[in-house]
């Protein structure tokens, strides 16, 4: 805050000292003490506990005296590194649209909250690992410390949800943004957190999943698995094989239009992934699953002759030939193409319902297909059913059963694999809530939220070590699901549960506890206008009314939507 003050006399020898004339504050000093002032009196205290954040933190440290409002006039400074810039200009985008406030970014040697926001990486701070960071909030400011730009961005989370609700409005409105007072140190449990999302079945624009990718990041979760391929279309677009989109791509679950990614759109996708600290794995479904390639090229085919296309949601009927080395030429070029503009260390390729590949003929289609991925210089990642094939170098399963006892799977365990745990009747986003859940299934049972959240990723295959596990994905495939909305009617409030088991130690988790944090959720959606299952085993606030309208600072309109490439 800056002052002028007015013209004195001159020195002379007198004695005592002439006094000056009082220091003025500008007109813009005393605007801004007026609208803190009136921001001060719109709430008492601050609206939320240090611990209401999900997923649970590692270690929370109250401090009900070193509660903290963010002025209008406040600066968010960031170490000069351009990584971490990047997040200080995604705080800000979070922040304007609801406040109003400029929220100029500023990089400097040494960030300090001085009423502002500091974003620091700090080399000494090792302890907080490579996604973990330190949160403090004084009555000077608030400050973010981590080791890497994604320790970062995962405080910002924790900064986003101890605002009040309002701050999730996309036009500015009049509040008090109040932080509660103190420090938060965390850092994730499994370092392997993800959903997936099936786009084969039906098929959504880039948009959507950026949305997905949005509600991902909220929650902490690192990895969006996409479904790319399988029966009823092909979503992604290879060069040497262009019938896969143009003819296998032109048909879904229904009878609609389908649809594709080019390989700018998949671009677009991963780079906002990244932008968000979130790792794309892409599948390509082998060797079943195979129906929308079949029918764009019969040579696949085991009998040579195009199948009809199909759009119903049977499996296990379709299959490449595992006998022709030109299906290996296929999935050489398609395995080939898609880790070329896949920065992620990840290619998923499938590998279940295979009913009628065998035995020994499966097994040596995976091996085969499993030489072909490292040869790319990935890792393979493959649905449980994978485990008899010989063990590949830093192969990773994941498991999809819902009867934790599965000695096939623990012996590749035994012999070097690694688990991602997703049991289909705990973590299949697809399922039910209820019998009377209008769309999704029930073959895995019906998954409420407090199912979501009651069970360990680590120890839940019997006789895997805690160690093995690199940690836990929510499934949602698509073949009941036909929109955005659908969308998050089926991972919300669920997708929160299956983070926070991915997320916090084992000992933070209390269904109670849980159930109430994520209750706070609720008017944050209904704000941002998001769709969500009110499910009865939450204690939903009241619908939030509609925040009042704030005169919008200029750069406040720098804010782009939610799903937008900003970043």
């Amino acid at each position: 805050m800056s002052t002028v003050p007015s013209p004195g006399p001159a020195a002379t020898p007198a004695t005592s000292p002439v006094p000056l004339p009082a220091v003025a504050p500008d007109a813009g000093a005393l605007a801004r003490a007026a609208e803190r002032a009136a921001g001060q009196a719109l709430a008492p205290s601050a609206p939320h506990r240090l611990a209401d954040v999900v997923p649970a933190p590692q270690q929370v440290q109250p401090d009900p005296t070193g509660d903290w409002t963010l002025p209008a006039e406040a600066v968010i400074e960031a170490s000069p590194d351009p990584a971490a810039l990047a997040v200080a200009e995604q705080l800000a985008e979070l922040l304007r649209p609801a406040t109003g406030y400029p929220l100029p970014v500023t990089d400097t040697a040494a960030p300090a909250p001085v009423d502002g926001i500091a974003l620091v990486l700090d080399e000494t701070a090792a302890d907080l690992g490579a996604e973990g960071y330190r949160l403090d909030v004084t009555t000077n400011g608030v400050r973010v410390t981590a080791v890497t730009a994604t320790g970062l961005f995962h405080g910002v989370q924790t900064l986003r949800q101890l605002l009040p609700a309002a701050i999730e409005s996309p036009t500015p409105v009049t509040e008090r943004w109040t932080l509660p007072g103190g420090t938060i140190t965390d850092m994730p449990r499994f370092p392997y957190r993800g959903a997936m999302l099936d786009v084969a079945r039906h098929f959504f624009a880039v948009e959507d999943a950026l949305r997905v990718v949005d509600h991902l990041s909220r929650y902490k979760l690192n990895h969006l698995h996409l479904h790319l391929t399988d029966d009823q279309g092909w979503r992604i677009a290879v060069d040497s094989w262009p019938k896969l989109t143009t003819v296998g791509g032109a048909t879904e679950v229904g009878d609609g239009p389908g649809g594709f990614y080019t390989k700018a759109d998949y671009a677009r996708i991963v780079s906002y992934a990244a932008a968000r600290h979130i790792t794309v794995v892409p599948e390509i479904d082998l060797p079943g699953h195979t129906n929308s390639a079949l029918v764009a090229y019969p040579e696949l085919a085991p009998d040579k002759i195009a199948p009809p296309p199909y759009t119903g949601t049977e499996v296990g009927f379709s299959y490449v030939d595992p006998a022709d080395d030109r299906t290996y030429d296929f999935v050489a070029d398609v395995l080939g193409e898609l880790a070329a503009v896949t920065p992620g260390p990840w290619l998923h390729i499938g590998g279940d319902e295979a009913f009628k590949v065998k035995g020994e003929v499966y097994t040596g289609f995976v091996e085969r297909v499993q030489r072909i991925v490292a040869g790319l210089g990935k890792t393979v990642v493959g649905w449980h059913q994978l485990a008899p094939a010989a063990h590949a170098d830093g192969r990773v399963l994941q498991w999809w059963g819902t009867n934790g006892d599965d000695p096939t799977t623990v012996e590749a365990v035994r012999r070097g694999a690694r688990l991602i745990v997703s049991p289909g009747n705990h973590a299949y986003l697809d399922m039910k809530y209820a019998p009377d859940t209008p769309i999704g299934h029930d073959w895995a049972g019906l998954i409420d939220v407090r199912k979501a959240y009651d069970w360990d990723p680590g120890t839940h295959v019997v006789g895997v070590p805690a160690e093995a596990v690199l940690g836990v994905e929510a499934p949602l495939w698509t073949e009941s699901v036909t929109s955005l909305a659908d969308i998050e009617f089926l991972l919300l409030p669920r997708l929160p549960a299956i983070a926070e088991l991915g997320w916090s130690p084992r000992a933070t988790h209390d269904w109670a506890g849980f159930r109430d944090r994520l209750a706070g959720h609720g008017p944050r959606w209904d704000i941002a206008g998001v769709t969500f299952h009110r499910s009865i085993d939450i204690p939903w606030p009241a619908r939030p009314t509609i925040p009042v309208p704030a005169t919008r600072h200029p750069a406040g309109d720098a804010q782009l939507p939610l799903g937008s490439d900003a970043g």
